[in-house]
Parts: structure tokens; sequence; C-alpha cells
């Protein structure tokens, strides 16, 4: 078995340049079942998932921990060397990134409090209501491209989204189905899935569009294929979402509560 170095920071300085064989991983460590603490561990898919690539590459992986919404910008300055917290493929990012070969196919899911769902049937649903999406996440583009999306009041949050939807405060929110999902199994607050996902979305692995990253990217992403022929990929879906979700047809099988 490798030595896999596991580091958690809560907040990134200058960085000094990423050895050879060191991957320098962003994650939000607050994204349930993907990335979270638990007992002072990080833990969850994500952090399976780049162990085993790191175990197929060769390589280490040193996690490093911060706000969602600077995850990005940290790896366009070289502070990170990609991003494993469910990152969706957009053409904006394309435009600015190398991504690897998806490695998580989901949806969009429209979530609220428990009893609200009969009137708040999905996304059509939504015309004249409060809803909240995690900052920097690519929900709000989704919502701003309904064709009433200026009659929607989106909101972005840090935190607390699930707790205000919960409490009243917001009539909505919009996050993954897989995660919604687990949230809503997981947690005691009366939340429920409103409707069917509205929309595709394939999450993969950024890398800085140069040729270091290029190469690195190409590295992970043969990995990432390995992982998905030899079975690893799907058990490691199962072990933290109950359903595997690493292939387009399995997605539709992810859990509904």
């Amino acid at each position: 078995m490798r030595n896999i170095a596991v580091a958690a920071a809560l907040a990134l300085t200058t960085a000094l340049p990423a050895t050879a064989d060191t991957i320098r991983v962003g994650m939000s460590g607050g994204y349930f079942p993907f990335t979270f603490t638990r007992a002072d561990e990080l833990q969850g898919f994500e952090v399976d998932f780049m162990r085993a690539i790191a175990e197929e590459t060769g390589d280490e992986v040193e996690f490093v921990t911060m706000s969602f919404s600077g995850l990005i910008g940290a790896l366009g300055s070289g502070r990170i060397d990609t991003v494993a917290n469910q990152i969706t493929i957009t053409p904006e990012r394309e435009a600015t990134f190398a991504f690897t070969q998806p490695y998580v196919y989901d949806g969009a899911q429209v979530v609220v409090k428990k009893g609200n769902e009969d009137t708040i049937t999905g996304p059509e649903s939504l015309k004249g209501k409060s809803v909240a999406v995690n900052l920097g996440s690519n929900f709000e583009t989704l919502l701003n491209e309904l064709p009433y999306a200026d009659e929607i009041d989106i909101r972005t949050y840090e935190s607390n989204i699930t707790q205000d939807t919960a409490l009243g405060r917001i009539d909505a929110f919009v996050m993954d189905r897989v995660s919604s999902s687990q949230v809503i199994a997981e947690s005691p607050l009366p939340l429920a899935l409103a409707g069917q996902p509205f929309s595709e979305i394939r999450n993969a692995l950024p890398f800085r569009n140069d040729d270091e990253g290029k190469a690195l990217r190409d590295r992970v992403d043969a990995a990432i294929t390995t992982l998905k022929e030899d079975g690893t990929l799907a058990e490691i879906s199962r072990k933290w979402l109950n359903a595997d979700v690493t292939q387009p047809a399995q997605a539709e099988d992810a859990p509904a509560e």
C-alpha cells in the first residue's frame, strides 16, 4: 500500500510549488456525503476517490480545505492542483480549465420544507419563490437559464441553506440530487425532495489548462478509467451514496430519499 499523506488546512496562504509526486486537492470539507469532517477526520466520496487515484498513479495527495466559493480561484492561481468537490462541467469552465472525464452523473434537485412538496413540485413551481443555492456553485446558472428566471428570488448561501429552508426563511434550495437525498436521510430537519431532477450535470476534476496541468490531468484521467473498469469507482459510490452514479444510465437509480 502506497503511503498517502493527508493534510487538511482551513485556509490557504501563499503556497509553495507542488512537488512532482504530490497532488494538492482542494475541497470544502462541508458537502456531505462527498467531503465532510467527522470526529476531526476528513472523509467522504471525494476523499476515497482521490486516495484511490493516488494509489493508481503512485502520487501522494494533500487535501486542502477552504470555502467552496474560493476553490476555483485557488486552482486558477496555482495554490492547488485540482478540485474534488463535485465540480460540474460547464462551457465557461471548460474554456478555462482542462477537465478529466466525468466520474459522477447527477441532476439538479429542488428541496423544500417537508409538507411543501405538494405545492412546490419542481422547477416550474419556483416562480415567485425564494430559492437558495450554494455560493460559487453551478446551480445559480441553471436557475438563471430557466425561461422564468426573472420571477425567481435567487439567493446565494455560504452555509445554513438546509436550516433556513426547514425554518421557512426561504422557500426552497437547489442542490444535486444525490447530495440532497443523503442530506435528507441523515438530517433531523424536516426536508423533502420536490419533483424530479431538472437538468443532467456531469462532474469531473478540473486542472489548469497549461502543459503541466494537462499532463497531470491525463495521468489522473487514465487512473479514473482504471477505477471504472475494475469496479473501484462503483464500489466507492455505493459505499457513500447507496447507488452507482458513475455512469450516465446509473444516475437515475440514485435513492429518492
